[in-house]
């Protein structure tokens, strides 16, 4: 009797800490998730930023097409060529470290995607744990009153004689 309460015991700490294991797992796949959303957030962001960019260039680009026409008017046209050609020299600059940084979260995000798929399976594997042990608990909860039941009938007869 003793040994079915120790073993019921047991079986209720493993399967509350395996509940406990799957709610810390749900838990990180939250955070994850979150993160996740909050990186596709940033990634739309730069893109928009990275559209406005191109259209500063194309203006800059066409500017500086506008300043090589006008550049044989005089000198005051070389030196606005001059600076379009540094304003571009820049927006290119700009735009590679934007790409660069967008590539770079792109590459965060998908490694965060990896980490969550990771977790994805360790919350599986560990849901699948604990309906193992709570198909293990009912069964054991089974023979506790089967058991039970048999020990009862046992002292009713014993009693009868």
């Amino acid at each position: 009797m003793e040994k079915i309460k120790e073993k019921l015991s047991s079986l209720r700490t493993e399967a509350d800490n395996a509940v406990a294991r799957a709610e810390d797992a749900e838990a990180k796949n939250k955070k994850l998730e979150q993160a996740i959303l909050e990186k596709d957030q940033e990634i739309v962001s730069l893109q928009h930023k990275l559209t406005i960019l191109d259209g500063e260039l194309e203006k800059a680009e066409a500017k500086l097409s506008e300043a090589k026409i006008s550049q044989e008017e005089g000198e005051q046209s070389k030196t606005t060529m001059e600076s379009l050609q540094r304003k571009i020299q820049l927006l290119e600059e700009e735009l590679d470290a934007e790409e660069k940084n967008a590539k770079e979260k792109v590459e965060k995000l998908r490694q965060v995607d990896v980490k969550a798929e990771h977790f994805e399976r360790q919350l599986q594997r560990a849901e699948q744990e604990r309906d193992q042990w709570e198909k293990k608990y009912e069964e054991a909860q089974e023979k506790y009153r089967t058991s039970k039941a048999e020990l009862d009938e046992l002292v009713q007869n014993m009693e009868g004689l």
